[in-house]
Order: structure tokens, then C-alpha cells, then sequence
């Protein structure tokens, strides 16, 4: 008697029950579980923790704490810790520049770790696909670098906002804020003797505002009895006495000359400038630690991986970003700093100065000129390239 085998009884042999979980190791994407445990890993790294919080928070906060001191002490020589020029300064000149090296050294080592301890080979022979454990140590980084730098502008943001001064001071004048041109002018009207004295204006022998310079020999500047006279404006010889209409004509005169600068002065930074600001700088945070991962990945070495980003962003950066070289115009264009440098916000200096008004300024003139559709092109071929060139060198690594 012939016994024809049960199909369904064979397949359920070989596929095992039909409850079993899948197996999801040979998985592209990977898992929470993954991303908790590169978290993990990074974050029990004391050392490099330690690092990266007193570069964002540290030294932010240690400045900060040293105005504050200093301008309770001696409120008369040490002015008020915040305001919008101490935040244009940190946000620019600090968090942008150490935010991105930290980043980028999170990244380096979070790309090399595993081959500089020696256990790349031990999470090849787990199963796990090569390309999910690349990604996972993308959300596993972030996960750390994007609150440290949230948390160090957060605390610039509180001092320059609450202990910002009471008065602007404009070229030495106590001047009300948020004044339009036309009340700016009318206002340098009524304090004609302060602003011819400390405003700054030009004027030449053939200039043709012949009544600055009669007003500038009119009105008497100085220290104090027995004091150098102090004029900002050079004084042209011959020039008859002013009257008074005169004098108030041309300190209008010059509060126009000035109103661009004066406009771009202000108390302390608006709503809007810092949440533009504080999302510039993440992704200026998430550029650095993307493009480390790729490179760390690639060349497998956490030094000169670090170091190959901070040359770009202290060195290669700022001269790629301001000089014009012939025929390289587009080269210079593909650099990732000078994108997220016009991506910044109006009113931060970025690169050497520059910059708008919290409201949206003109941006840096001296930067190379580049469109906005351009800059997010350049951001995103970055990101996607390094990322890509990092994964395809962990899958192609011999274990």
C-alpha cells in the first residue's frame, strides 16, 4: 500500500509553527532595540560625554555666569550680561562653530567605534544586516547631540533675553529702541549736540552737505572743561557759524546716514530670531555628526576623522566662503558651510560678519553668492552622499 505524505504536515515542518516570530535580523531597518543599545554604547563613553557637554553647555554658561558676576559687582564698569550683541556673538561665534566639532566628533567615533575596539566582527556573526547597523547609529547620536545643543542655547537665550540691558546705546547715546527713520530723525532734532558729537558720519571738502560741516564747527564737543575735543566728523575749515535750525537740520542729516546701522540694533533678540537660530544651529549639528559618521565609517579611524572636520569647518570654510576664485565659483558653491552660512537667520554674523535684522536682514554680503534651492541642494547631497559612502564601506568591510 502506497501512503501519499501530507503536504501541510511538510510545511509546517519546515516553516516551523505558524506562531513563531519572524526573523527580521537580515532586515535593512533597524530596530528600537538596536538604537538603544548604540545608545547606550556612546553614552557610557564618560570621557567623550564629558567632552561634549562643557564644550556646549560649559563654556556658554561659565562666560555667561562671569558677566553676571562682574555686573553685580560693578554695574557701572561691567554692563549687563545679555542682550542682542552678547547673543549674535555666543550663537555665531560659539555654538555654531563648537556645536558642529562636537557633532562631528560624536559622529567619528560613533562610525569607528566598533572597529578600533574590535567588536565589528562580533556584530557581523550576530546576523544583523550591515546596513541597519549603520542607520541605527544615526537616530542613536542625534538622540544625544541634538538636546546638548539644545540645552547650551537654551541657557544663552535666558541671560540674553532676562538680564538684557534697560537702554540702547548707540555710539555712546542712550537711544530709544524700535524708533522708525523719521522718528529717528526727529529725535536726533532735539538732541542735535549729542548726535553731531558721537554719531558717526563722512563728510569731505567736496561733499556737498555743507551744513554738517557748518554744524560740526558750531557745536562744542568735548570731555569736560580743559578736555580734547572729540568730533566724529572731520572739520572742515571756513565754514560759517550755524544757527540753530541748522545745527537740528543736520543732526537729521546724519541720524539718516546712520538709520541702517540703528535699525539693525536691538535690546535683546526676538521670539522669531531665536527659533530660527536654535534650528539653524541643530542643523548645523546634524551636518556635522551625518557627515563624521560617513567619513569615520569610511577611513575606520575616530583622529583623523576629526580632525579632517575641524580643518573644514575653522579653515577650509571661511576662505572657500569669501574668496572669488575663477572657474571654481560652483566648486566653492558645493562646500556644506557656505550652504547653512546663507541659511542663517537675518541678524547673525556669520562668517566674518554680515547679517539683517532679527525681522530678516539682507544676509552676508561678503559671502559668496549662492540661492537658497542651491544651499538645501548642496545640505542634502552631503547628508545623503556621506551617509551612503559610510554604509557602503561597513557592508563591503571584511569582518
Amino acid at each position: 500500500m502506497t501512503t501519499v505524505p501530507n503536504t501541510a504536515t511538510l510545511a509546517s515542518e519546515v516553516t516551523g509553527p505558524s506562531d513563531a516570530r519572524p526573523d527580521h535580523r537580515g532586515s535593512p531597518i533597524p530596530t528600537l532595540g538596536m538604537i538603544s543599545n548604540r545608545f547606550k554604547e556612546l553614552r557610557k563613553r564618560r570621557g567623550l560625554m564629558i567632552t561634549l557637554i562643557l564644550v556646549t553647555v560649559g563654556i556658554p554658561t561659565v562666560f555667561l555666569v562671569i558677566r553676571l558676576l562682574l555686573h553685580a559687582f560693578a554695574p557701572k564698569t561691567y554692563g549687563p550680561a545679555g542682550g542682542y550683541a552678547i547673543y549674535t556673538a555666543l550663537v555665531s561665534g560659539v555654538l555654531y562653530v563648537f556645536g558642529f566639532i562636537v557633532a562631528a566628533t560624536l559622529g567619528a567615533t560613533a562610525g569607528s567605534v566598533d572597529l578600533t575596539e574590535g567588536m565589528f566582527r562580533h556584530l557581523v556573526v550576530t546576523g544583523r544586516s550591515r546596513l541597519a547597523l549603520y542607520l541605527a547609529r544615526i537616530p542613536a547620536g542625534l538622540a544625544i547631540i541634538v538636546p546638548l545643543v539644545a540645552v547650551g542655547f537654551t541657557v544663552v537665550c535666558a541671560v540674553c533675553v532676562f538680564a538684557a540691558p534697560t537702554r540702547l546705546q548707540y555710539d555712546g547715546v542712550n537711544v530709544p529702541v524700535n524708533l522708525s527713520q523719521a522718528g529717528l530723525e526727529s529725535w536726533a532734532a532735539d538732541h542735535a549736540d549729542e548726535v553731531i558729537c558721537n554719531f558717526g558720519f563722512q563728510i569731505g571738502p567736496s561733499s556737498s552737505n555743507g551744513s554738517i560741516a557748518s554744524a560740526v564747527n558750531s557745536v562744542p564737543c568735548g570731555n569736560g572743561p580743559g578736555g580734547a575735543i572729540v568730533k566724529r566728523g572731520p572739520a572742515l575749515p571756513g565754514q560759517p557759524q550755524a544757527s540753530e535750525a541748522q545745527i537740528r537740520n543736520a543732526a537729521s542729516q546724519i541720524a539718516r546716514m546712520d538709520y541702517s546701522d540703528y535699525a539693525r540694533q536691538f535690546l535683546y533678540p526676538s521670539n522669531s530670531l531665536m527659533i530660527k537660530s536654535g534650528l539653524w544651529l541643530e542643523l548645523e549639528a546634524v551636518i556635522g555628526f551625518v557627515v563624521a559618521l560617513g567619513l569615520g565609517s569610511l577611513i575606520g579611524q575616530r583622529t583623523v576623522a576629526v580632525i579632517t572636520m575641524i580643518v573644514l569647518e575653522v579653515v577650509l570654510t571661511p576662505i572657500l566662503s569669501r574668496a572669488r576664485i575663477p572657474h571654481l565659483s560652483n566648486l566653492q558653491r558645493a562646500v556644506v558651510g557656505l550652504a547653512t552660512a546663507h541659511l542663517a537667520p537675518g541678524g547673525l554674523p556669520v562668517l566674518g560678519g554680515g547679517g539683517g535684522g532679527p525681522a530678516g536682514g539682507s544676509g552676508n554680503p561678503g559671502l559668496l553668492p549662492e540661492s537658497t534651492t542651491v544651499a538645501v541642494c548642496v545640505i542634502v547631497a552631503w547628508l545623503v552622499g556621506w551617509s551612503v559612502l559610510g554604509a557602503w564601506r561597513m557592508m563591503t568591510r571584511d569582518a
